[in-house]
Parts: structure tokens; C-alpha cells; sequence
């Protein structure tokens, strides 16, 4: 009895002290919020007002798991991100009772089907295609469908290792992103697409210029199959690229060539690069360096800017055109950009890309420069869609994201990625396991190609290369559709037979 009534006792002080304390913090954030002045809410509504940050925060959270419908979010919704997981764990992507996509919305691309498509023995897969042929070193891409640019630093370690045994599994390339060459690229033996950043990281000289001993390097790596010039991204055109400094550790410091701990901000542009003229000269200047075809990437605000570009080659000859041209949609994604530029700069990808295709075609030049598409194309009918529209090859950066286990938590311009991918804080990266991420990423880029191969074989081709804009129709206002080639027929008459 004298047990339980000491008990009692203890629990009784227990509650009272336990009660005192949240009086007095509560007190304590009533005196804090009243006298701040920054935050009119919490001033007007002390310790209350507080919650208002806290619901704030979590709604993100709340929207993603349970309010949001699987076509709803952005920047990429929950089918699309399904999609990519179960292709990537190697699991069927069927799906049963009916379409959850809304086929009405202005924009939708629908294939169209054949009466009487090929048999499956007249199936066939697509053929490696030749970048570069006035180059020393020729590249023969093998896949349609390849990994965009991610630099080391802007990823892990883990995530790079696996992304680059996952590339050399499914036989596609590997685009370092501007961060330079890291032994982790090398780590499968994929083939690599080196990136040249406004701030040369891994190929500068102390004061940011191009160094041509350090390209020469570079290009020693029998990996590193071509090199590909930033003018610009689609998250941030006309903007450099942002490393935070938590983010620059020593091994990053030294493989870009900067200063440990410190922002790392590139250029808006190169400085070598002020018309079409000295661009030119500058993809010629690298080309002769390393052997290897050479190409850029950009966004398009308007195809008349870059017709100059064009008559420039026809002035100069074909073999002074770049090898490839990289049409980065203004959706493009990156880990840090400025709002403004993030969503309001640059032609979304389903206006860039026709538009700069059909400049090429007019031109003459489909044979002499390939066409990479960028931006958002994630799916087998985004990536079949680009095809149709004339890209040569498509890219994917957040796809492949997605495939190492990316959960869309957009906090990759913090050093705090929940699933190991956008962080170098050891604890975090620990959770991706490259022996079974590597899997992963082999299996999505597997799937998308097979799947991309179904629906030009559905359209009535034998592999996807031989679609054209007339095979797919896109929905308009009214909820009818038109021919793609509709949209331009005198060049896609003429060069998209």
C-alpha cells in the first residue's frame, strides 16, 4: 500500500513539473513571438501563430502521400514516378481496367495505330547511329535512350557509381554534367559524354580558361566518347550553374579545380563564346584537341535566333557544324535556380525541339548533326513523342533520379536528399546501395527502349527511328487532335517522308 501511494506520489510531482515546464515554455515563446518583429502572424498570434509554419512545411508532405490524385503533382506526378520505379525493380508494367490519363488536355500526344502493323518477326531493334563523322574518333551511340547531364557534386558518389555500372549494363551513355570527370564515372566502363561548363571545371586553367593539356587528358580515357558544350540548361538559361559550398568537399574541390568549401558559381556564358562565328570555332578548336565529336547544349527562346547559326555553316561547310545539337526544354530540371528562370524562361520542349529540328532539315544537315532532346521526357511516350518531333536521341537526368530512388522531396539544392542521391553527408548516401541501384537503373533504361520499340512497332514501323510526325496526332483546345506534321508541313513533308 505505501509502494503504490509513493508511486502515486512520484507521478503526481511528476505531471505537476511536467505541466510547469510547458507553462513556462509556452510563456517563454509568448514573450519571444510577442516582441520579435519580424513575423506579423506569430507577433499578433504568439505561440498559435507558430503552428501556421509548422502545417506550412508538412504540406508538401501531406499533398505527396495523401491528397494528391496519381495525375495531380508536379513537377512529376505519382504514375509517371510508379512507372519508372516498377520498370526499374524489373516488374511488369501493365496495367488494368482502363487509362487514368485524361486524353482531353491540349498537348496530349496520341500514336497513331496501324490497320495492319508489322509481325513480330519484322520486329526490329534500333541500329547504333553515327555521331561525328569528320571527327578522328567517329562515335557510334548504341541507344536511343541515354542519361543527361549530372555532375559529380550535384550527385554523390554512390549515386554516380551507379548510374555508371547502370549505363555500362544497358549499353547507353553517361553525360558527366559540368562538374568534371570523376573516377566514379569510370567506375563501370560505360560510355561517357564529358560536358564543358561555363566554368571549364576539370578542363580550366587557374583563371577559368580552357586548358588544352587538360582536354587532352580527358580525352586520353578511351571511355569518354565525345564532348559536349553548356551554353545553357533549361532550369536556368542565361544562368551558371550553383554548387552550394556545404557541398564542395576536398575531393570536389580538387577534381573541378576550386576552392574547398566555398560557392561555386559558373559564368552565365562562356567568354570565349560572343557570336556564332567564335562558337564555332571554339567546338572546331576542341574538336581538334581531343579527336572527338563535339556538340552543345541549349535553350530555345526563339528558332529565328539561332538561323544564323545554320548560314553560317552553309557559308563555312559541313564540316564546321557541330556534331550534335542538345535542345534542353525550358522544364528542364537542376538542384538550384532562381524561380524566374525555373519557370518562366525558355520554350518548353514540345515547341523547342520541332522548331529546332526543322531549322536543321531546312538547312540540309539531318545527316551531318544529330539532335539530343532534354527536358522532362521521362516515359516511353515522351521519349517516343520526341522521336517523332525528329530528335536523333533523348536524354533523361530526373528519370534516372527517379530510378536510383528519388522521391521527389525537392531538396536537392540542400545538402539534406532523404534518399542518399543529392547529399554528401555519409549517414544520408549510406541508404543507396550502388550493387542494387545500378540494377535499377539498367532495367528502367531497358524498358523505356523496349517500350518506345512496342509503339513504333504499333504505328506500323520496325523500329523507332522510322517514325515520323505524322504518327502521332496532339490534342488541341477542343479535345480533338491533329497530325503532328500538321503543324509544319512544308518541312516535314520534305524531310520526314
Amino acid at each position: 500500500m505505501e509502494f503504490a501511494f509513493n508511486a502515486l506520489a512520484m507521478l503526481a510531482i511528476f505531471f505537476v513539473l511536467a505541466v510547469g515546464l510547458v507553462i513556462a515554455t509556452a510563456l517563454l515563446f509568448y514573450i519571444i513571438d510577442k516582441t520579435q518583429t519580424g513575423d506579423a502572424i506569430r507577433r499578433n498570434y504568439p505561440v498559435i501563430g507558430r503552428f501556421r509554419g509548422l502545417f506550412t512545411s508538412l504540406g508538401e508532405f501531406f499533398r505527396q502521400y495523401f491528397f494528391a490524385m496519381d495525375r495531380e503533382e508536379m513537377p512529376f506526378n505519382r504514375a509517371q514516378r510508379d512507372w519508372v520505379a516498377h520498370s526499374a525493380q524489373g516488374k511488369g508494367n501493365t496495367v488494368a481496367f482502363g487509362s487514368t490519363r485524361n486524353l482531353n488536355v491540349a498537348g496530349t500526344p496520341i500514336f497513331v495505330p496501324a490497320s495492319f502493323p508489322p509481325l513480330d518477326d519484322q520486329f526490329a531493334t534500333t541500329e547504333p547511329m553515327e555521331i561525328g563523322p569528320h571527327a578522328a574518333l567517329p562515335f557510334k551511340a548504341k541507344s536511343i535512350f541515354n542519361i543527361s547531364g549530372m555532375s559529380f557534386g550535384a550527385i554523390s558518389r554512390p549515386a554516380v557509381e551507379a548510374l555508371s555500372r547502370g549505363a555500362a549494363e544497358a549499353g547507353v551513355w553517361l553525360n558527366t554534367g559540368e562538374g568534371g570527370l570523376s573516377p566514379f564515372h569510370l567506375e563501370g566502363s560505360c560510355d561517357i559524354v564529358y560536358q564543358i561548363g561555363t566554368a571549364k571545371y576539370g578542363v580550366r586553367t587557374e583563371d577559368g580558361a580552357l586548358s588544352d593539356e587538360k582536354l587532352r587528358e580527358v580525352a586520353a580515357h578511351p571511355q569518354v566518347k565525345m564532348f559536349e558544350l553548356k551554353l545553357a540548361q533549361g532550369a536556368k538559361p542565361g544562368k551558371g550553374g550553383i554548387l552550394p559550398g556545404e557541398k564542395v568537399n576536398s575531393e570536389i574541390a580538387k577534381i573541378r579545380g576550386i576552392a574547398q568549401g566555398q560557392d561555386s558559381i559558373s559564368p552565365n556564358r562562356h567568354r570565349e563564346v560572343n557570336d556564332f562565328g567564335e562558337l564555332l570555332d571554339f567546338l572546331s578548336h576542341i574538336r581538334d584537341v581531343t579527336g572527338r565529336p563535339v556538340g552543345f547544349k541549349t535553350v530555345v527562346g526563339s528558332s529565328q535566333a539561332w538561323d544564323g547559326l545554320f548560314q553560317l555553316i552553309a557559308e563555312r561547310g559541313v564540316e564546321s557544324a557541330p556534331d550534335f545539337i542538345t535542345i534542353d526544354g525550358g522544364e528542364g530540371g537542376t538542384g538550384a535556380a532562381p524561380m524566374p528562370l525555373m519557370d518562366l524562361v525558355g520554350l518548353p520542349i514540345r515547341e523547342a525541339l520541332p522548331r529546332m529540328v526543322d531549322l536543321r532539315d531546312r538547312h540540309g544537315l539531318k545527316d551531318r548533326i544529330r539532335i539530343i532532346a532534354a527536358g522532362k521526357l521521362v516515359n516511353p511516350g515522351d521519349v517516343a513523342w520526341a522521336i517523332c518531333a525528329g530528335a536523333d536521341f533523348v536524354t533523361s537526368a530526373r528519370g534516372f533520379m527517379f530510378s536510383l530512388g528519388c522521391i521527389q522531396a525537392l531538396k536537392c539544392n540542400r545538402n539534406t536528399c532523404p534518399t542518399g542521391i543529392t547529399t554528401h553527408d555519409p549517414h544520408l548516401q549510406a541508404g543507396l546501395v550502388v550493387e542494387d541501384k545500378y540494377k535499377k537503373v539498367a532495367n528502367y533504361a531497358k524498358q523505356v527502349i523496349k517500350e518506345v520499340e512496342t509503339i513504333a512497332h504499333s504505328v506500323g514501323v520496325a523500329e523507332p527511328r522510322l517514325m515520323r510526325r505524322r504518327h502521332v496526332r496532339i490534342v488541341q483546345a477542343d479535345g480533338t487532335s491533329v497530325p503532328m506534321n500538321k503543324f509544319r508541313p512544308s518541312f516535314d513533308a520534305a524531310h520526314h517522308p
